[in-house]
Formats: C-alpha cells, sequence, structure tokens
C-alpha cells in the first residue's frame, strides 16, 4: 500500500506498512493530510415561530397547561369510573365498561402529560445550539459551583419559575397521575369481608383429613415414613365439592385456587428423639410427623425443597431455610418468622387429620397480623 502511494506521489497519504516509512514512524502510524476535511461548525440557527410571534408563544403556553390540565381530568375520571361502574355483579357487560373507562382515564393522563411535556420543550423552551464538553471525573470545586449554574440558567432558559400556569398545571397533573393506581389497590381485597379476618384463617378444621396434592387422596400416618415428605391440601378442597361448602367451611374464600394458596401443607416425618418440641406444642405432632404451612414467611413463596438430613426446609426464591426438627424456625435467610405449624393426629381409621386451623396466619406479615 505504501509503494502504491509514493507510485500515485501520494506523499501526504497515511502511511500503514509493515517495518518502517521513511521518515522513521512506525507501522500503523497515522499521517494527517494537510489537506484534510475541515470542520464545518454548527448550521445557521433557525427561529421558531414562537421565537418570532408572542402570540403564537402565548398560544403554544395555553395548549401546554391545557393539556396538563387535561391529564388532571383523565385521572379524575379513572378514578370516578371506578367508583361508579362496579363489576361486584360480576356482568361481563358491567366488567367490560368499568374495564375500558379507567382505562382511558389512565391512558389519557399519562398521554397528556408526555405530549405537554413535549410540546412545552419544542415550542417554549429556549431554542440555541451547545455542545457539552466531558470532563475529567471528579470536578473540582469550581465546577461544581458551576453546576448550580446551569441548574439556575436551565430554570431561566424553561420559564419553569416564570410561567406559572404551565409550572402549576404541570406539578397537578404529576399529582393526580398516580391517584388512580392508588385507587385501584382497593380491589386487591374483598368489598364486602374483613380481609385481615380471612388471612387469619384457611380451609383446615377439626377432623379435616391431610390429602395429597393434588389427587387429594387421604393419607395414613404408616404412609408416612422418615425422611419423606409429602404435599398436603385438606380433603375437602376438591372441584366438586367446593362451591356446596360454606363461607366459613373454604377459609373465607370465594375460589379455589384462593383458599389452597392459604392451606397448602409440607408434611414430614423425623425421629422423635430429634424433634425440639415446646410443652405447649407437645400434643401438636403424630408419632413424629409434623405439618407446616408451606407458604413462606418471607414473601409468600412455596417453601418445597426438604432436606431429610439437616431436616430444613428451603424457599428457592430467596433462600430461606427452616429448622423442622425445631418448629421450623428460621435458620438463614430474609424470613423473619418461623413457618406456622399445623396440629395434626390420626382419626379411628389411621388417616392423619388436623386438629384445628393454624394459630397464626399463614404467609408473610402484615400490619394488622397481630390483631
Amino acid at each position: 500500500m505504501a509503494e502504491e502511494a509514493k507510485n500515485n506521489g501520494g506523499s501526504d497519504a497515511v502511511v500503514a506498512a509493515h517495518g518502517h516509512g521513511g521518515d522513521g514512524a512506525s507501522a500503523g502510524t497515522a499521517v494527517i493530510v494537510p489537506d484534510a476535511v475541515q470542520n464545518p461548525g454548527l448550521p445557521p440557527h433557525r427561529k421558531r415561530v414562537t421565537d418570532l410571534d408572542p402570540k403564537k408563544a402565548k398560544n403554544a403556553e395555553r395548549v401546554v397547561y391545557s393539556l396538563f390540565y387535561l391529564s388532571i381530568a383523565g385521572s379524575l375520571g379513572a378514578v370516578l369510573a371506578y367508583m361508579f361502574l362496579p363489576i361486584e355483579t360480576g356482568e361481563l357487560g358491567a366488567i367490560r365498561l368499568h374495564t375500558m373507562f379507567v382505562g382511558l382515564g389512565m391512558a389519557l393522563s399519562l398521554l397528556a402529560i408526555g405530549i405537554g411535556a413535549v410540546h412545552w420543550g419544542k415550542a417554549l423552551m429556549d431554542d440555541h445550539e451547545s455542545i457539552d464538553y466531558r470532563h475529567p471525573v471528579p470536578s473540582e470545586a469550581e465546577v461544581r459551583e458551576a453546576s448550580a449554574e446551569v441548574f439556575e440558567l436551565a430554570d431561566k432558559e424553561s420559564g419553569f419559575s416564570r410561567r406559572s400556569l404551565v409550572r402549576n398545571s404541570l406539578i397537578g397533573a404529576l399529582i393526580a397521575f398516580p391517584i388512580p393506581g392508588i385507587t385501584l389497590l382497593r380491589s386487591l381485597a374483598p368489598q364486602d369481608r374483613d380481609p385481615v379476618q380471612q388471612l387469619h384463617h384457611t380451609m383446615w378444621t377439626k377432623g379435616v383429613r391431610l390429602a395429597r396434592d393434588p389427587s387429594g387422596v387421604p393419607i395414613k400416618a404408616s404412609e408416612v415414613t422418615i425422611g419423606s415428605a409429602f404435599h398436603v391440601i385438606p380433603e375437602t378442597l376438591n372441584h366438586e365439592d367446593f362451591s356446596k361448602l360454606s363461607l366459613d367451611e373454604r377459609g373465607g374464600s370465594d375460589h379455589l385456587l384462593d383458599a389452597k394458596a392459604k392451606a397448602i401443607v409440607l408434611l414430614m416425618r423425623l425421629d422423635q428423639s430429634e424433634l425440639k418440641e415446646l410443652p405447649e406444642r407437645k400434643g401438636w405432632s403424630y408419632d413424629g410427623i409434623v405439618a407446616y404451612s408451606k407458604v413462606c414467611t418471607h414473601v409468600g413463596c412455596p417453601v418445597a425443597l426438604y432436606e431429610q438430613h439437616t431436616h430444613h426446609l428451603l424457599c428457592p426464591c430467596h433462600q430461606s431455610q427452616f429448622d423442622v426438627s425445631e418448629h421450623a424456625k428460621v435458620v438463614f435467610g430474609p424470613a423473619k418468622r418461623p413457618l406456622p405449624q399445623l396440629p395434626i393426629t390420626v382419626d379411628d381409621e389411621g388417616y392423619l387429620v388436623a386438629q384445628s386451623d393454624f394459630h397464626e396466619p399463614v404467609g408473610p406479615s402484615f400490619w394488622e397480623r397481630l390483631k
């Protein structure tokens, strides 16, 4: 390549040859030619119509704050739709109307904020070209002081302090926008029942047999060997009979999956000499067989991994570990409470049955848990 450049008389060409060039430069050295393309600089600034006509600027300002007020109206509209278009009846038409108007209100709220902010920047904020040079890190004290001046300049150029209607309407829109989302949180709890009481009770009652999950086959004590673990549900939790149960028998849950989520249990058998039972819980196990809630007390994941040699239950979500031999106390991980224990015994036919419901709420902690 270097030879070709010489033959063409290109003494100013970039030299990239093996070995050294005639001027002693190392191989790969780039030589800048004297007639290189010069930096053309920034193009001439073109003023916007709002820079030339104060009336246009005023109209643009009206559009911006009108959009922000429209966002507020959208947020309030979503809340009103949530309140006055109920879905408790379960009718498909009511659900569609509720979903449509709540969604339209929230979409209008966010869309109007976005369009208003973009229009504000394009039509009203100062319009000029500038170059930001990258500086070494950390900045010196003088540079940090200059940064504060940049914020002041940005406020001046954007007109944030000067254009009070735009500023106040934007603040109002940003305050109103989260309100529909906060309002929708009410739907996470039943409308006609106390959610605290529902979290305190499950389908386990005195005499309910422990059954395999998901088959629903009752479990005899003789089938549970040392080191084994069974995934357990109440025998009454099955598709055929669930709808016929009373609300109390369903643990306060309307849906089968909701009831199952609170009632799932892990059943294990240990050597009785390895159990460290509190005096008040001596009768809660049967011949070394213990039953604990499968719902982790951290964030509610299923605790389904049992290590028979250490007697530890592992939650796969965040690695909390519970010692089954000592009332499922926490031995590792972020969980703060032991797993609730289900008191069990056997009936006349040798099947394992619950003595009662759990004596404490299952799952993660909540504010009213101690009530």
